[in-house]
């Protein structure tokens, strides 16, 4: 799995990302049958304290029509679990782990949930 979204975070990083964005969130997605979709947003402000940060999209890095998809028989929990331990990894090792930890913060939840915070600066 890992393999999978450092490939998409590699192709879809290579961009230009307007100057207005501030931070960065990873959306997941569940789409039903044990399938799963994670898109990347950039957003104009961030706020540790308030997480609508996560609202203010600006920026979607064409991930909003083409999503990262993937099936995988886990319980939505454990998909953010195993999602947390790829991104730690990709900011370790990742081609472009500097460009996301460039900006304010890095988060990462399902859409009607709580925002996971993988890095702030």
């Amino acid at each position: 799995m890992y393999t999978l979204v450092e490939n998409w975070l590699d192709s879809i990083l290579e961009q230009s990302i307007p100057t207005e964005v501030v931070a960065l969130n990873f959306n997941l997605y569940e789409d039903g049958g044990n399938n799963w979709s994670v898109e990347l947003v950039g957003t104009e402000s961030f706020d540790l304290e308030d997480e609508d940060w996560c609202c203010d999209e600006i920026f979607d890095f064409g991930t909003r029509e083409t999503p990262l998809t993937w099936k995988e028989e886990k319980a939505w929990n454990e998909i953010l679990d195993e999602m947390i331990q790829i991104l730690k990894r990709y900011l370790e090792q990742g081609k472009h782990a500097g460009i996301l930890k460039k900006y304010q913060g890095l988060g990462i939840g399902f859409v009607d949930g709580d925002v996971e915070m993988l890095f702030v600066q």
